[in-house]
């Protein structure tokens, strides 16, 4: 099947989707509305952040799902259902096994120093030094941390093979035939029950056990993926709706914010609003999806060396930039900076430690480039040619 076409806008969408996640985790530490619960949270915030910061963190991660579901299709068409699950083993459970302890006892390590040593602490901090200088603190269960989309990645990848065994893996295909108008509006519809489970912003779900919303959210936009394998030609159809799903979805925004925030000052919210506010942020998670594989099959249909360095690097850098982040934003809470100055130092910092990060390891190390993802490695190695870049960071 012929995919350079297709291959370049989904891939650099993807690395873009996983790089913005950067920014997100960077921007909660000076959000309002994360202040209470996050770790690394400032003593200076700005309404500006929750106004800005809450509107991609509906729609990033479904498109991340939405594009491991097409590279999954097309894994199990060249390689077949067994190639598929090696495949995955290597590049998306053997990351999840070895980085996850890793990353469990950095985050641990940085946040009780802070937590012992910070001037204007956090207040989960605050409560964490609160603890510790009483009967200690209690066990937590442990969590998946910001590795999350990899654990549940593997169990769509299982849900794809029993959607084969079974025959019922033409439903990923019917829905994305569905009629752009049909689409549009149901699948926000099929969404908005799960998402009415869980708080608004609906939490990234750490736990070890699954939750069942989020393989019901995020699922949907997996199987369209999916089934969207060998039919792109079907965004064309989306695409005459494009600016007005973007128009469309910052109008919902702003509703949805203003629900979530009278729901923080303590105005209880009865059901049929919380089923609304579900709702609308179902609507900004499809919409916005959909315009960005327009946007991104119009103008980022294209290679170039910026964008295949992102893409080549998204993976690794989304790895390991939590515990980077976390110990520089630590080390910035009790800093007199402007917060706007705080979130540049922070984004850059760990930026440039993480791609020094690769430059060191990832690019020296063979097993590693191609576990996370090296085109330059994987080509040179023998590995797939077109499709190298794209497939293993799904």
């Amino acid at each position: 099947m012929p995919t350079t076409e297709r291959l370049h806008y989904l891939d650099n969408l993807r690395a873009l989707a996983m790089l913005a996640g950067v920014l997100f985790h960077a921007a909660l530490a000076y959000s309002p509305l994360a202040h209470p619960l996050f770790p690394t949270a400032d003593r200076q915030s700005a309404v500006l952040v929750d106004v800005l910061v809450w509107f991609p963190h509906l729609f990033r991660m479904p498109l991340f799902f939405l594009v491991a579901g097409f590279f999954t299709a097309l894994l199990v068409q060249r390689r077949g259902l067994g190639g598929m699950f090696r495949n995955r083993l290597f590049r998306v459970a053997l990351p999840f096994v070895l980085f996850w302890p890793l990353i469990h006892q950095c985050l641990a390590v940085t946040t009780l120093h802070a937590a012992a040593t910070a001037e204007h602490p956090s207040p989960l901090l605050a409560l964490i030094r609160q603890f510790q200088q009483q009967d200690g603190l209690p066990p937590l269960p442990p969590g998946t941390s910001h590795l999350w989309f990899l654990y549940y990645l593997m169990y769509f990848y299982v849900l794809v093979w029993a959607a084969r065994v079974f025959g019922i893996e033409q439903w990923a295909a019917r829905i994305a035939r569905m009629r752009p108008a049909l689409l549009l509006a149901g699948m926000p519809l099929a969404i908005a029950l799960p998402l009415a489970t869980v708080s608004a912003p609906h939490p990234a779900p750490e736990s070890l056990l699954p939750q069942f919303w989020a393989l019901g959210y995020f699922g949907v936009f997996f199987a369209l993926g999916f089934g969207l394998h060998g039919r792109t030609e079907l965004i064309d159809a989306w695409r005459p709706h494009a600016r007005s799903l973007l128009l469309a979805s910052i109008a919902c925004h702003a509703l949805w914010l203003s629900l979530v925030l009278t729901q923080v000052e303590g105005e209880i919210l009865d059901g049929p609003i919380q089923l609304l506010q579900a709702c609308l942020a179902a609507a900004i998670s499809v919409w916005m999806t959909l315009a960005c594989l327009c946007f991104g099959r119009s103008r980022l249909n294209r290679s170039s060396r910026v964008l295949g360095y992102l893409s080549e690097t998204s993976y690794w850098v989304y790895l390991v930039h939590l515990p980077i982040l976390f110990a520089v934003q630590y080390w910035l809470m009790d800093s007199d900076l402007h917060w706007v100055l705080k979130f540049a130092v922070a984004v850059i910092a760990t930026l440039g430690l993480a791609l020094l990060g690769y430059e060191a390891l990832v690019r020296r190390i063979r097993p590693l480039a191609r576990m996370l993802g090296s085109s330059r490695s994987a080509v040179a190695g023998g590995a797939t040619s077109q499709i190298a870049p794209s497939i293993p960071n799904t």
